[in-house]
This record gives structure tokens, sequence and C-alpha cells, in this order.
């Protein structure tokens, strides 16, 4: 079963004082591209974080993101830092000063500049720590199904394009053994009208006409067709991620349908070509999509 390259998970955990969330996304990327939201306080962790995430998460434009909410700042906070604090309140008061502006609620602004109130945040428990590891997981284990569900919904409908193809293969392979006659008749045709059918040397005809219609057998290109796509079939069903190798199969597929058009020579298995284009190029638009 594939996965999709989109996912979303979500997982909180609510100890009474502190909620803890934990948020993962994730967009169309041929890498790993890891964008962290974290706290402060859990930047020493950040690159235990990013070697999960890309074990975990293998491929896509991700987004994580962790917040922790306190149920009061009063529970949050530590301290303030009373130089810092004097030190930016004396700065206010001498540009007041200059400014003949009114100081009454300088201890106001100076006590919402960065660094004057510490926080507990600032150092992270090991239980803690514990419980946002346990959430990411969770949020992990939601994004990992959100990717599977997405990836059925993708893989029914690239079985089913795929269908088409194999359908349209069956139609050509009818319609194939007709071109013989009517490509004899006109050649037939066009020699008489132009040097007389009295002149015509039939087994010289002949000759020329199978190696003309050697050139036009397309059935190599039918067996290969086939092949190849029974192949993306069987690599659908594989557990690990193989977008890049549909990928790879998928242009193998067009390969063989662009020869068959340029060899056919009939306005029918073009028509049918044609529809195998369209449905390969959908596939190929979904699969981009895929893990």
């Amino acid at each position: 079963m594939i996965k999709s390259m989109t996912g979303y998970g979500l997982a909180s955990y609510d100890s009474g004082s502190t909620k803890y969330t934990v948020e993962i996304k994730s967009l169309n990327s041929k890498f790993l591209e890891l964008t962290l939201r974290i706290p402060r306080s859990f930047s020493d962790k950040e690159f235990q974080l990013r070697n999960d995430c890309s074990k975990q998460l293998e491929r896509g434009k991700v987004s994580l993101s962790i917040n922790i909410e306190q149920v009061s700042q009063a529970v949050k906070a530590a301290g303030i830092d009373t130089v810092l604090l004097k030190h930016y309140f004396q700065q206010l008061k001498t540009v007041s000063d200059e400014l003949n502006e009114p100081t009454s609620n300088l201890l106001q602004l100076a006590l919402g500049l960065p660094e004057v109130v510490k926080y507990d945040d600032d150092a992270v428990s090991d239980e803690e720590w514990k419980i946002v590891e346990q959430t990411f997981q969770k949020a992990v284990a939601a994004f990992q199904q959100f990717r599977l569900d997405e990836g059925n919904v993708l893989e029914q409908d690239i079985k089913a394009r795929i269908g088409i193809i194999m359908d349209n293969l069956k139609k050509v392979e009818i319609e194939e053994p007709k071109r013989v006659p009517v490509i004899r008749e006109r050649l037939n045709q066009f020699l008489a009208d132009s040097v007389g059918r009295e002149n015509l040397d039939q087994n010289r005809f002949e000759q020329e006409l199978i190696y003309y219609i050697d050139k036009l057998d397309i059935t190599e290109e039918k067996i290969r067709l086939k092949t190849h796509c029974e192949y993306f079939i069987e690599t659908l069903k594989n557990a690990d991620a193989n977008g890049k190798k549909l990928g790879f199969i998928s242009q193998e597929i067009g390969r063989e349908i662009n020869t068959i058009g340029s060899k056919a020579n009939d306005a029918n298995i073009q028509k049918l070509v044609v529809g195998m284009k369209e449905e390969l190029e959908k596939i190929k638009e979904q699969l981009l999509n895929v893990l």
C-alpha cells in the first residue's frame, strides 16, 4: 500500500496545570524539508526531534510545532531579573525626560521587555520531556494513519487508470491485424496509379511490403507495455515507500506508449494511444503526492 506525502497529525496531553500539544503537517517535496516550531526551553532537544522525524516521516515538506500552555502565568513565572529591569527602566526614563513625556507607566513597559520576567520553562525536567515525547509519538501515529488513508485513495485511482491503459492495449491488439490489408491496398493502389498495374512486379511488391510492415510492427512494444503495467501494480502493493520507483516505471510506460503511437499508422490505434497518454499524465500527477 502506498502512502500520501500529504499528512496531518495532532495529539495533546493535559496534566491539569499544563497542556502539551504537538501538530505535524506535510506537503509534497522531493526530500525531507523539516521546519520546527518549538519552545525555547526545548532547544536542546531539537537534534533528537530532527532525527526522529527523519526516521519516521521520511519525505515531504514537514512542519512540526510543539505548544505548551500553562494554566496561569503565575504558575509559569519564576521571578524577575531586577538588574535588567532597572536597566530598561533607566533607559526609558532618560528618553522620556528628553522628550518631556510622562513617566507614569515606565515600570509596566519595562516589565514587558524581553528577558525581564523569567519562566520555569527555561529548564525542562525529564518528566516533562517524557510527556512531550509521548505526545509527539501519538501525533506521528495519527500523521502516518492520515498518510495511509490518503494513500489508499490515491492507489485506487491509479489502479483504475492503469486498468484503462491495459484495456486500451487489448483494443490495440484487436485493431493491429486490420492494418496490413489496409496498408497493402493503399500501397497497391498508389503504385498502380503511379506506374500502372501492368508494370507492377508483384514479387518485388510483396518483398517491399513485408519490409514496410516489419518496420511498423509493435509486438515488442505491446509486450513491454503490458509487463511495465503489471510491474507497476505489483510495486503498488509493496509496504516500503516507493513513489520514486513508481515514477521511474511510469516513464517506461510512457516510452512504450509513444513508440506504439509513432508506429501505429492507423487512426483507430492513434485514438487509443491518445487515451493511454491522457491516463498516464493523470497517473504522473498523482505520483507527485506519493511517498
